[in-house]
């Protein structure tokens, strides 16, 4: 399977067969040359990939409204550092976990609402819910545009772009990491997370990155169908594209914020 830029894929199993089992293969491992016994799991589908990624966002947007209307900013923090646990746990499990995946989802929720509150009411300027709509506009915009994209074939998923893609990545995050530390010693740090042009133009910057990480996300998961991995691992897809999501989410929400500042 082809290296992609969100952890999560990297728990999928790669290789021949149905989920590295040698499913459906004859002659081998029977000393009869007969056909091994029928697994009880069987292979992911499109559909289970659609409804176990419909069940996450479905839940975060459930705990993320609920967070939101209770006017609970301060859950912000700790639900953000209990879902960063959360993923870890994800990531480096080797067992595939329905329920971490749908803890992380609720919490998840808990955060994107707090924050969400944040941008909303808390500025010198209330920019209220209407900017929150813009940010889950543009996120399920760029998510269906992305998608369409891979289906059509209009951008090819090859080595070299993916190369590219996981180094962005990796650029953005260290900025983003020194922009934090010299926050501590200059305000407002590198300004890369203030509402001026240089903002701007690093969150369109994001924004067009983790676009562009759909793409890796989706050729794994498509991959991933198509070597027949167990139906199970579509929850680790639907976590991996709810990080994607997340991710997009947020950076929209800065740039709608930024454009409405005063």
């Amino acid at each position: 399977m082809r290296t992609t830029s969100n952890p999560a894929f990297k728990n999928l199993p790669t290789g021949g067969g149905y989920a590295n089992f040698d499913y459906g293969r004859t002659g081998q491992g029977s000393p009869f040359g007969q056909a091994p016994a029928a697994q009880a799991a069987r292979p992911m589908t499109i559909d289970d990939v659609v409804t176990k990624t419909a069940i996450t966002l479905v839940l975060t947007a459930l705990t993320g409204t609920l967070t939101y209307l209770a006017a609970a900013p301060g859950l912000a923090l700790p639900a953000a550092l209990i879902g960063f646990v959360i993923s870890l746990v994800i990531v480096f499990r080797k067992k595939v976990s329905p329920a971490l995946v749908i803890a992380y989802s609720l919490v998840e929720g808990v955060f994107l609402g707090g924050i969400s509150y944040v941008f909303a009411n808390m500025f010198a300027r209330a920019l209220g819910p209407g900017v929150i709509v813009q940010a889950v506009a543009g996120t399920l915009g760029v998510f269906a545009a992305m998608l369409v994209v891979y289906k059509t074939g209009a951008i090819r998923v090859t080595p070299k772009l993916t190369k590219w893609i996981i180094g962005a990545i990796a650029g953005v995050a260290v900025l983003m990491l020194v922009n934090l530390l010299m926050s501590f010693f200059i305000d407002g740090g590198l300004g890369l997370r203030q509402p001026t042009g240089l903002g701007i133009a690093f969150s369109l910057l994001c924004i067009g990155i983790a676009a562009f990480s759909f793409l890796l996300d989706f050729d794994a998961a498509d991959r991933a169908i198509r070597s027949g991995v167990d139906s199970r691992f579509a929850w680790y897809i639907a976590f991996g594209l709810m990080t994607t999501l997340v991710w997009l989410y947020l950076e929209f929400l800065r740039l709608f914020s930024y454009l409405q500042s005063d």
